[in-house]
């Protein structure tokens, strides 16, 4: 290393003693330049470890904060031994147990000797090569030597069935005789017959059981009908199906009342059914005639105005009857039941016309809307169809199996193209006549089974009393859209299919409830606007009277049928 060092001009400053060159002043008050010359005698040398030092980490420590390089991982343990530590403790270990080390063998070996310690008690020594030193055994040694060191692969002593002697034939040669593995045991008895104490017994208990269940008469029961009125017809012998014209409303009319009112009070009760209503139905167009099923069996049919009587009651289905539909003329209705049968029946004479089945239950029917297609009906069934039959031939003409629960309702809209149907499985399926393929399919996982719609008078809505205690309406045309700002609520509903209507000229909507009450809601502000105690019992059915502003009917499941105004 190679120092200048330069000094002031003042004469009283000597240059350092250690200095090893000194250059001779040239002139007084001059400055003195001094220059130092140092050796350092380390070699260079180039280092042998890594160049950056390892950081070794303390064994108990919990969480790293930074990525270790292997050889810190791996590094061995550095610092005082701990002296209280057994000869067990300290022993190195790869593993909670202890230390492994990797070894080949069987698979099968090694389960096989696990298994006979277990079993027996003994198995062979591991450490041992069994070729040249010989079997040597870890365990119950007595065990093993009575055995014969068998494992619990080869011990097996015979069993008593193993006793049991076989017919043997095993020359294929004897074409015939030849037995091979399927040769019975010499005692084997092939057909177990009960003796004759047992087969009388076993007739007697099958007697009793025959006779406790319950009669599997699957023939459709015989119908009949009973007219309860005398005058079946009138002095110009018109029947009741004509229209009355002397009731203060116009009934042939086509449009609806122009302004529709509540209903303040209860006018009559039609009083017949024996148990709980499940349907009831307007005569077409007019509605001076209404028709009720009941879950006693039967159909009846009651005047709507003057004495209100019940005018025929039908006899048909051995179970309840679940729903009903008229006709466009009204001459003719269909009957559903629980018995599987569809029944179609002659309004005014009473009689059984044909019967239809499929072996399953039907839910709903509807006749097709179309002057041009009176021959038609579909019905839901409860094995998850819609089937179509032809009334002039009897036969299932058309099936349209896409739900995944049973069918609960069937709705016509768009000019009669296309129906509308609800399931149990919680969807709507909107379906083009005569198509078996659904060209829409509407489910949301927060729907609810819908088991009532019902279409608005203008056909561009449709209504549905949704299983979580609300209406919600669905557009009727071309997108079959929910509408989110029209929700009824307020009623209980809960697992009862309860009807619902409109008021005919839209502005309030009625349905009932499970408390038996009746509710009136706004149509445009979706308001409650009126509820009134209408049964004792369910209130199932509802329906607003096409020409009168302000009539209602209600049906519940305490049997009656009541008219409010």
């Amino acid at each position: 290393m190679l120092q200048i060092q330069q000094y002031s001009d003042s004469g009283d400053s000597d240059p350092d003693e250690n200095q090893t060159a000194h250059l001779k002043p040239l002139e007084s008050g001059k400055s003195i330049s001094t220059i130092s010359l140092a050796v350092c005698a380390a070699p260079d040398v180039t280092p042998t470890g890594p160049s950056d030092s390892l950081q070794f980490v303390d064994i108990t420590t919990k969480e790293l904060t930074r990525n270790l390089k292997y050889e810190e991982l791996f590094a061995p343990e550095v610092g005082p031994e701990n002296p209280f530590l057994t000869q067990q403790q300290r022993a190195k270990k790869n593993m909670l147990a202890g230390f492994v080390e990797q070894a080949h063998i069987s698979e099968f070996q090694f389960e096989n000797q696990r298994r006979t310690f277990s079993s027996y008690g003994y198995a062979l020594d591991p450490t041992v090569d069994c070729e040249s030193e010989g079997k040597t055994v870890v365990g119950a040694t007595l065990a093993a030597a009575d055995s014969a060191m068998k494992t619990v692969f080869e011990a097996s002593t015979k069993r008593p069935l193993d006793k049991r002697k076989r017919n043997k034939n095993d020359d294929p040669s004897d074409i015939e005789g030849f037995l091979g593995p399927w040769g019975c045991y010499e005692d084997e008895k092939r057909v177990m017959k009960p003796n004759e104490a047992e087969a009388e017994e076993l007739e007697e208990y099958l007697a009793k059981k025959q006779k406790r269940g319950k009669q599997t008469d699957d023939k459709p029961l015989e119908e009949k009908t009973v007219l309860h009125i005398k005058d079946s017809v009138d002095y110009q012998g018109r029947s009741f199906l004509h229209v009355p014209q002397d009731v203060g409303v116009n009934l042939k009319s086509e449009t609806p009342p122009d302004r529709c009112f509540l209903p303040k009070s209860h006018v009559h009760t039609w009083q017949g059914h024996s148990k709980g209503i499940s349907a009831i139905r307007w005569f077409p167009h007019s509605a001076h005639l209404l028709l009720s099923c009941s879950m006693d069996c039967r159909v009846k049919l009651w005047e709507v105005y003057k004495e209100r009587r019940c005018i025929r009651t039908y006899y048909g289905h051995r179970q309840a009857v679940r729903d009903i539909a008229f006709n466009n003329p009204g001459t003719q209705f269909l009957s559903a039941a629980y018995d599987r049968y569809i029944k179609m029946w002659d309004t005014e004479t009473g009689e059984c016309i044909s019967r239809f089945t499929s072996r399953k239950i039907p839910y709903c029917i509807k006749y097709h809307p179309d002057d041009d297609k009176q021959n038609l009906f579909v019905a839901g069934t409860s094995d998850k169809k819609i089937i179509c039959w032809d009334i002039r031939s009897g036969e299932i003409v058309q099936e349209y199996d896409r739900h995944l629960g049973a069918v609960n309702t069937i709705t016509f809209v768009d000019e009669n193209r296309r129906f509308v149907t609800t399931s149990d499985d919680k969807s709507l399926r909107v379906w083009e006549w005569d198509i078996p393929v659904d060209m829409k399919y509407i489910a949301d996982p927060s729907m609810h089974s819908m088991p009532a719609v019902t279409p608005s008078p203008n056909h561009k809505w449709l209504a549905c009393q949704s299983m979580d205690n609300k209406i919600v309406i669905f557009s009727a045309l071309n997108r079959f859209k929910l509408n989110r700002k029209k929700t009824f609520s307020g009623h209980m509903v809960a697992g009862y299919a309860c009807s619902l209507d409109f008021s005919p000229d839209m502005s309030y909507i009625i349905s009932g409830d499970a408390d038996g009450k009746a509710y009136v809601w706004d149509w445009k502000t979706t308001k409650l606007f009126s509820k009134w105690q209408a049964h004792d019992n369910v209130c199932i059915a509802v329906l607003w009277h096409p020409h009168e502003p302000s009539k209602v009917a209600t049906a519940g499941w305490d049997g009656l049928i009541k008219y409010w105004d």
